[in-house]
C-alpha cells in the first residue's frame, strides 16, 4: 500500500539522516522525499512517500514520534489531503515540432521556461499521474532530461499541521 507521511521536525542539522535511516532499517525504500522549512524557519516539513504494509508502516510511525526532533506524523493514507510534483522536463525541440511541443505543455497547464535552438524546458505542477501522462506524450520528441521534486502533501481544511501537533491531535 502507498503512503505519503508529512513529518514536522525541529529544523536541525541531521534530522533528515535519522529519520531515512528509521525507513532504510524497517526494509523501506523511499520512493519520494521532499523537505523544506515551513511558516515558522525553525520547523521543517517532510513529506516522505513510501510502499509498504500497514502494520509494520504503523512501527515506523510510532518510532518517529519517538525521535527528539520530531513534532508530529502524520499519514495521509485516511485524511483528505492534496498532493503536488513539480517537474522539469528538458525536450528535444527545433522548428519543426515546437509549436506540437508548445500545444502539448498547453494542454497539461504547463509552461515552457526556457527555449533554445534544440530544446525547450518545461516546467509542470500536479500529482504524479499528471506528470508521467505529460512526460509519456513528449517521449516521442526526445526527452533529454527530467529532474522532479518529489510529492509534496497537505491536509485539507483550515486546521494546519502546526495546529494539529500543539493540540496534540
Amino acid at each position: 500500500m502507498r503512503h505519503t507521511i508529512s513529518v514536522l521536525v525541529e529544523n536541525k542539522f541531521g534530522v533528515l539522516a535519522r529519520i531515512a535511516t528509521l525507513f532504510a532499517a524497517r526494509g523501506f525504500n523511499i520512493d519520494s522525499l521532499a523537505v523544506g522549512e515551513t511558516e515558522n524557519q525553525d520547523i521543517s516539513r517532510m513529506t516522505i512517500v513510501v510502499q509498504g504494509d500497514d502494520r509494520i508502516l504503523e512501527q515506523v510511525e510510532k518510532q518517529l514520534n519517538k525521535l527528539v526532533d520530531v513534532i508530529k506524523v502524520t499519514d495521509f493514507k485516511e485524511t483528505g489531503h492534496l498532493e503536488r510534483d513539480l517537474a522539469l522536463i528538458k525536450v528535444k525541440a527545433d522548428k519543426n515540432n515546437r509549436s506540437e511541443i508548445l500545444q502539448i505543455a498547453e494542454i497539461f497547464r504547463a509552461r515552457i521556461i526556457d527555449v533554445v535552438a534544440d530544446s525547450v524546458i518545461i516546467e509542470s505542477t500536479g500529482d504524479e499521474e499528471k506528470i508521467q501522462a505529460l512526460i509519456s506524450m513528449l517521449k516521442p520528441f526526445g526527452v533529454k532530461e527530467v529532474c522532479r521534486t518529489g510529492i509534496i502533501a497537505m491536509g485539507r481544511g483550515t486546521r494546519t499541521a502546526a495546529e494539529q501537533a500543539s493540540k496534540g491531535n
